[in-house]
């Protein structure tokens, strides 16, 4: 779900307890729209993450560390000058609205103490970060809003700071039973999930339907279809829900689905989801880094690679093109051994056969039917050039299909070579990851050389992903095709089990042997890995081909990541993505 009101006061709750009287040593600014605060409070050290990502805007405590621009942005730079080593005197939640006051006391440049104020803005696409003076006006904000942008509210430095328009809602926290009866007979021809999110301030509606199943009302009933005792339950279960919120109660919990994909998370206990998965938290703060960053990092490396996926796409779309206008041509050449057999009855014939005739009918000779069939003739050509022509035709259609024959081989090899770079792509972990693979496009000439333009050496090497099996064994899985490589052709050694989703592009999958049988259990684990970095994640009974390295071999002149093997079996395993928390995976 998006973060809702009441998902920002269950973190403002905790956040609170971990920063207040926090002095603030550190400010990074990692990505575009987020920034880190290091906070150091009575010995300890946490980090704070505030971050205006138009499709995950939070705040939550983390642990992970990023890697920071060499030069910092203009927003980092300002925050260090006016709030770095301040002290952070209290955090807010205007109402249950999706805005967080950060309020650090620091230095102005008068040598005076104030209190400034970093405000976090969770609103979808028109999230921000602002800082602002003890005047209210704007230092700087992550995100500037001009008037082009905005007619409604201008958010640029130097402006006054006001907050976003109200949308006419009720207060959530202080409300009635007339203000509920009033928004109810407002909404008769709303469903009563639409009712209570529409109605009241920070309640998203996967809450609204919770508060509808805890009053034991349909959230797709419309309103005025509701008893007054449905009505009543309502009230008194949104009253209950607004007690808790008041009185910092709340029972995080993550909503996991088939094959452990995560549906959704709530702040507070939910029965509309029973039937699935619930796992629960102590830490409000935990679950939201938890649940975003499997959508963060998707966001990131989407963004990240979205031009070398369309490039890619293009040359797999050039491929498919060529296919077609090749196989149009192989047909063509169907008919090449009638050409030879017309060319060599007209020379057995030839006495029998006059110049001017169009047709002539011939006994095939080389049939067992000894069929008698008709070889068309050019009224103006002599038997023999009749004869030399169907000859002529013959060899040139045998030389464009063997030519076929080699081209369709390359065109469908560029294809599988293709089809894995994409695979590969979406297996990006980093920026390193990225960078190799747009290293390995340029080499392989689908990214053109920029002139003069100097190729700067990698940083560090990325390194494929480590898996430990149930029974203690290692696990290695290539993450592009130069991985995959290394791993097939240096890392393992003869006796190392090799594993590869069959005719399914994807990553090369490496048990090391330890002296001794493999367990089935681990190759099935090796298996569920090599079925979930593949184009068949997710899928069901995915075949996937293992065998020992001795067997694998790499053809000369073949692509990165392009073997072939032998002596293989096949298990047809579920590309149960939850196995790659089960078993750990690390760099």
């Amino acid at each position: 779900m998006a973060m809702d009101g009441i998902s920002v006061a269950a973190l403002v709750k905790e956040v609170k307890e971990g920063i207040i009287d926090g002095k603030i040593d550190k400010i990074y600014q990692p990505e575009g729209d987020e920034i880190i605060l290091g906070i150091r409070r009575y010995g300890s050290a946490r980090r704070l993450l505030l971050t205006a990502n138009p499709s995950n805007p939070k705040f939550h405590f983390t642990d992970e560390n990023k890697a920071n621009p060499l030069t910092p942005p203009l927003f980092c730079m300002v925050m260090r000058k006016h709030i770095m080593g301040g002290k952070i005197t209290g955090i807010e939640q205007p109402g249950l609205e999706r805005i967080v006051n950060i309020y650090i006391e620091s230095m102005n440049e008068m040598g005076d103490y104030s209190v400034k104020k970093l405000i976090l803005e969770i609103m979808g696409r028109h999230s921000n970060l602002i800082l602002t003076d003890e005047n209210n006006n704007i230092l700087e904000c992550i995100k500037h809003i001009t008037h082009d942008k905005s007619s409604v509210r201008e958010v640029l430095p130097g402006r006054e700071y006001v907050l976003p328009p109200s949308q006419g809602k009720l207060d959530t926290l202080c409300f009635d039973k007339k203000d509920f009866d009033t928004a109810f007979e407002n909404s008769a021809n709303k469903k009563a999930q639409a009712m209570i999110y529409q109605s009241f301030v920070g309640i998203s509606p996967m809450i609204a339907s919770e508060i509808c199943v805890r009053a034991d009302v349909e959230p797709s009933d419309f309103c005025a279809e509701l008893s007054e005792n449905d009505k009543n339950r309502l009230y008194a279960r949104l009253s209950e829900l607004s007690d808790d919120i008041k009185n910092g109660r709340f029972s995080p919990c993550l909503i996991k689905g088939e094959n452990g994909r995560l549906m959704d998370f709530s702040p507070v206990e939910t029965l509309q989801f029973r039937a699935f998965d619930i796992k629960e938290y102590d830490s409000m703060s935990a679950l939201t880094e938890d649940f975003y960053r499997t959508r963060d990092f998707a966001y990131r490396i989407n963004q990240k690679t979205q031009d070398l996926k369309k490039l890619v796409s293009q040359n797999i779309e050039r491929c498919v093109r060529k296919k077609e206008i090749q196989l149009k041509t192989l047909k063509e050449t169907e008919n090449k051994d009638d050409l030879r057999l017309w060319g060599e009855l007209i020379t057995a014939n030839i006495y029998s056969i006059k110049k001017g005739m169009t047709m002539a009918e011939l006994l095939n000779f080389y049939s067992d039917k000894q069929e008698m069939i008709s070889v068309p003739l050019e009224g103006d050509k002599t038997p023999a050039e009749n004869a030399q022509k169907y000859f002529k035709a013959y060899n040139k259609a045998k030389r464009t299909a063997e030519a076929l024959a080699e081209q369709m081989k390359a065109n469908e090899e560029e294809t599988q070579y293709l089809e894995t770079v994409l695979e590969s792509i979406a297996n990006c972990r980093t920026e390193q990851d990225i960078r190799e693979i747009r290293r390995e496009l340029r080499e392989n000439g689908y990214i053109k050389k920029m002139k003069g333009a100097k190729e700067k050496p990698s940083q560090r090497k990325s390194k494929p992903l480590h898996f430990i099996s149930s029974d203690g064994y290692d696990i290695y899985v290539g993450k592009n095709n130069y991985q995959n490589d290394e791993l097939t052709l240096k890392t393992a050694k003869p006796r190392d089990m090799w594993l590869h989703t069959k005719n399914i592009p994807g990553s090369h999958v490496i048990v090391i042997n330890k002296g001794e049988t493999f367990p089935d259990s681990t190759l099935t684990e090796a298996a569920q890995l090599a079925a979930c970095f593949s184009k068949a994640r997710g899928s069901s009974m995915v075949p996937v081909d293992y065998t020992e390295k001795r067997n694998v071999k790499k053809p000369n002149g073949a692509k990165p990541g392009m073997v072939i093997y032998e002596t293989n079996k096949t298990a047809y395993v579920d590309a149960d993505e939850e196995i790659t928390e089960r078993l750990g995976k690390g760099e």
